[in-house]
Parts: C-alpha cells; structure tokens; sequence
C-alpha cells in the first residue's frame, strides 16, 4: 500500500480574536500537506475534540502513518491504539525548541513514554532533534526513532516580490505572534523606540494583543503602560485568518522576531512573502545572517533597524530577494526530507526522469 499520512491536530476551544480558529501550528500542518498532496503523496489533516476522536478519523481514512501534532494526547492512550490499528506508524511532532519546551511541564516525560511504546518523536529543527536524542540514551531510549521533520513554506513567485512605498513621518513596525516571555516583545519595543527617536519618526508598534501564552499577562501590561506614557502608539491586533494577516503586514515597513528561541517562525516567513524586511534572531534558522540581531540588545536591534530603514530602493530590493533566496533553499531541504520520507513512488519517478 502506497504511503497516506494523517495529520491529525487538537482543535482549540474559543478564539483569539476576529473570530479566526488559525494558528501557527494549523497553517504550518497546512502548508506540509499542500507540499505533499502537490507532489503525488496522499496527505490529509483534520482536526478533532480530543483523544478520543483520533480512532474514529484512522478508521474513516485508513493511513499508513498518522502524525500527532504537538504534545496533546496521552501516551497510554497509544496503549489502545496501537491494537486497533496496528498497521499505523504513529508519530508524535514536536514545534518546539527545549527553552520553549522547558515551560511544557509533560514534554519531556511524554517524550520517553512515547519513545518506550515505539511512537516515533518527530522534531521539526534538527537541534531539537539532537536534545530529544539525549533524552532518549540517558533514559535508556533508542534515538532510532527520534526523527527530523522540518516546517515548508510556500514561496511567493518573483513578479510579487515589490518593496512596500517608505513613509517618511511614521515607522510601522510589526512585532506579531502570541504574547509569551521567550518572545521577546518589551526589548524589541524599547528598540523601536530608541530607532523611531534617532531617525525622529513617530512609531507605531503592532502586536497581536488577544492571545496570550506561558504568562504573557505581565508582557502585555508593560507594552500598554509604556506606550500610554510616551509619544508612540502600541497597535493591537486580533488574531485573524491567514490571509487577512498577509493583508495587515502590507502596511507593515519592518518586521521584528528577535525571539529567545524558535524553530521557524511563519510570521517572519509571512513577512517575506509579503515584501516586508525582517529583522531577527539567530534562532530563525533560514534567515541569513545579514538580518540577526542580539535579543538580549535594544541597541543592536535599534542599529539594525536603522541599517533597513536607510536602505535605497536598489538595496532594499536586494535585502527582499536575500529573503526570498534563503527561504527557498530551506525548502528545496524540507522538502527533500519529506519527500525522501514518504515519497517512494515520487522518488522513484523523479530518478527516472533524471537519469532518462
């Protein structure tokens, strides 16, 4: 039987705003199976109440592997099953660096539980990929089923790649994504604000205002104090669709993830597709260097902020196409690994033709 992969994801209680379900991890899933499906591989994800739900959606669809999104259903749970449905190779697929995953107070005992009933971890950085690892040997785990499977994106044709028309009175600035600590909001504020001060703009800083995870509570306290006393503007979004998103970051000149720790990050790689430069950590792995700045330095990010915002229209396309450059060869590599994975007869058709 050829390969048919299930995606199967916890549908989330509520909103956070504009009446919008989406979520980073449901749009990542999403491009992974348009990849696939776009490439002869037969991939579906659904989304279900809760562990209980996951026998009736194998059943129905009758998969070769089903991918368990995140860290949500209880191991013992594999316990029935795996009886029931003892053809299916059962993954389990991590988003997360070990800093984010530190504050997951199940992750890591899950891990090895999983790993001890043979349910694959599967890790989208390859960082993650070696932690998960050691967890496995120091707790007596093989690493056999520690496995790499990275986040695709897809990439914007070259005609839509145009540079977005600079103010000269206002800076927009985006810092989106769910308000938590590791995300570093208050020291990229402070940083668009000593750069809004330099260049003698006003700022408007936007963030996503209505989801709030891992205490983000105090975060989100501090920006609106902060922003209240001074001349600039805190801009708080919902959370929205996908492609309404893509519509705000058009009014967007810089977007900032100087993040403590990712492992993708698609609202950078949204900004990319959206013509917008990104300023980042080191921690997005498919941003070159030429957009890293410290997260623990308001100032190196302010400097790098300035650097865009100094740009002619000439280095401002290049800075775009830099973006656009990296972003493909990250996915020419996830989607090797995919495809290398689960695509045996896509495989076999692409080195015939290669050899022919």
């Amino acid at each position: 039987m050829s390969n048919r992969i299930l995606f199967i994801l916890k549908s989330r209680e509520g909103n956070w705003g504009y009446g919008s379900k989406e979520s980073g991890l449901s749009n990542s899933v999403r491009f992974v199976v348009d990849m696939l499906t776009a490439r002869g591989i037969v991939a579906k994800a659904v989304e279900v109440n809760d562990n209980n739900d996951i026998d009736r959606e194998v059943t129905a669809w009758r998969p070769s592997h089903v991918v368990i999104e995140a860290f949500w259903v209880v191991p013992e749970k594999f316990d029935v099953l795996r009886p029931l449905h003892p053809d299916v190779q059962w993954i389990v697929r991590d988003h997360s660096e070990t800093p984010f995953l530190a504050n997951e107070g199940i992750a890591f005992g899950w891990t090895v539980d999983y790993l001890r009933r043979d349910i694959e971890v599967m890790c989208n950085s390859p960082r993650a990929v070696a932690d998960m690892a050691t967890v496995a040997m120091s707790c007596g785990q093989s690493p056999i089923n520690v496995t790499y499977g990275p986040n695709v994106y897809p990439v914007p044709s070259m005609e839509n790649m145009v540079p977005h028309v600079r103010k000269t009175d206002v800076v927009d600035i985006g810092c989106f994504g769910a308000v938590r600590p590791l995300k570093n909001h208050m020291t990229q504020a402070i940083a668009a604000m000593a750069f809004a001060d330099s260049v003698g703009v006003t700022l408007k800083f936007h963030i996503n205002a209505t989801r709030m995870e891992g205490k983000g509570e105090p975060v989100l306290k501090n920006l609106r104090e902060l922003f209240a006393r001074s001349r600039h503007t805190l801009v708080e979004h919902g959370w929205m669709p996908h492609a309404d998103f893509l519509d705000v970051l058009q009014d967007i000149d810089i977007l900032m993830q100087v993040s403590f720790t990712e492992t993708f990050n698609i609202v950078a790689a949204d900004a990319m597709a959206a013509s917008v430069p990104v300023l980042v950590s080191r921690e997005i792995p498919w941003v070159g260097a030429y957009a890293h700045r410290d997260p623990t330095d308001a100032a190196d990010m302010a400097q790098g902020l300035f650097g865009i915002w100094i740009e002619d229209e000439r280095e401002r396309v290049a800075r775009l196409l830099a973006q656009r450059r990296d972003m493909e060869r990250y996915v020419a590599c996830s989607v090797h690994t995919w495809v290398r994975r689960f695509g045996g007869s896509y495989m076999a058709r692409s080195l015939k033709v290669a050899h022919a």
